[in-house]
């Protein structure tokens, strides 16, 4: 039997080796499945990469990573439903440009970006393919700039919204060559595209997903590609720069968690993240289907996005574009 002092001493020693059990068992992580929220509709490139690499993810986080798609206003309504989220690492988000850009575009937001969010991760860059109509007669950029300085304002290009991604390549277009360029701003790329086909529209610079299929079905023609690089999918179609344009312009996404996760569960998430894009099967995925790879970590990423933001809220202002 016992001595009282003998039981606390045993019970203080119980103690002492139950707790670093109990610390490791709360730092289990992830315990659950974890949320991204891809703030654009699905079947595009973002709900595609969002997917891809949450199901990589997933495989080695041994927990689900659920895909909600959040669409509406510019991408501001998934955001802010993910700048609302957990602050536990249970809430990703995977978003691009407008992450960068709505800040210019809206008068004001429901989150501010800086202050509700750390970057995790870049995933990868989307380049645009410069598309004219099948029978237009321009075949290269050159040709394209001749005819349009022939006919000052009267040469229009489509995108699917005011201060998309596709907006801003051509807004950065019109500068770079001098040229007058109208704006014309659809909703859906469908209609946009349809429009190009029948001749409405002069030119769209639209992401490689969505033109792939025209420019091989001989609908329209890829007259540049607006990354620094050729891609092998298109690898006769030259870059701007190649073509005489002195311009780089991508679209991009990557992870990104609320504010106040710890920095532990950061630091998994980044590295899983990483691993997922680096991987080589799920790189030839997304390199099919028309992005660049570009895995990037945190901070490099935090780097990128502030070079983002002042470089697209400069084409924002001189161009003088609001969201619609």
């Amino acid at each position: 039997m016992h001595s009282p002092s003998r039981r606390l001493v045993l019970a203080a020693g119980a103690a002492s080796l139950a707790a670093p059990l109990l610390s490791y068992a709360q730092d289990v992580f992830p315990s659950k499945p974890l949320r991204m929220v891809v703030p654009f509709p699905p079947a595009g490139a973002a709900d595609f990469l969002g997917r891809a690499v949450g199901e990589r993810m997933a495989q080695s986080l041994g927990q689900q990573v659920l895909i909600e798609n959040r669409s509406g206003a510019g991408g501001n309504i998934g955001t802010q439903a993910a700048a609302q989220g957990d602050r536990e690492g249970y809430t990703l988000l995977l978003t691009g440009v407008p992450f960068a850009v709505n800040r210019f575009l809206f008068r004001s937001l429901p989150f501010d970006p800086e202050r509700d969010f750390d970057p995790i991760a870049l995933i990868a860059t989307v380049p645009n393919l410069m598309i004219v109509p099948a029978d237009s007669p321009a075949n290269t950029v050159e040709e394209f700039i001749a005819m349009a300085r022939k006919r000052p304002g009267q040469i229009n290009f489509a995108s699917i919204g005011n201060g998309t991604s596709l907006h801003l390549a051509g807004a950065q277009f019109n500068t770079a060559t001098k040229l007058d360029m109208v704006h014309v701003p659809y909703k859906e790329t469908g209609t946009a595209n349809a429009d190009l086909m029948a001749g409405r529209v002069d030119v769209m610079f639209q992401t490689i997903s969505a033109a792939a299929g025209l420019v091989r079905g001989n609908k329209v023609k890829a007259l540049a590609i607006t990354s620094d690089v050729r891609v092998p999918a298109f690898a006769s179609v030259p870059t701007l720069r190649e073509a005489g344009v002195d311009l780089v312009t991508v679209g991009w996404f990557g992870l990104f968690v609320p504010a106040q996760v710890p920095q532990a569960r950061k630091a998994v998430l980044e590295q899983q993240a990483l691993a997922a894009v680096r991987d080589p099967a799920l790189s030839a995925r997304i390199a099919d289907s028309g992005c660049i790879p570009r895995p990037m970590d945190g901070k490099t990423f935090e780097a990128f996005i502030d070079g983002e933001t002042k470089r697209l809220g400069e084409v924002v202002r001189s161009a003088g574009i609001v969201a619609s």
